[in-house]
């Protein structure tokens, strides 16, 4: 992988003054980006449910499967 430097170079870059200066009123060159530049972000994923919902849930679906089977077995027998 070659590196290109995008850095502007003076003798052929308009609007910048001898030493690299760049005169008022004039937009200076727009500098590289890079992906790895700037702070670290968190991950923006959570670490996933907690364990009282999690368990709330689960204990409401096991009585409404409970109360399901109770009302089928009612209908049968």
């Amino acid at each position: 992988m070659s590196h290109v430097n995008l850095d502007p170079e003076p003798g052929r870059t308009t609007g910048l003054e001898p030493g690299g200066s760049v005169p008022p009123g004039e937009t200076p060159p727009a500098e590289s980006s890079l992906p790895e530049a700037g702070p670290q972000e968190p991950d923006a994923q959570g670490r996933g449910w907690a364990k009282a919902p999690l368990t709330l849930i689960l204990v409401l679906v096991v009585v409404i499967a409970l109360g399901f089977l109770a009302y089928a077995l009612a209908l049968i027998l």
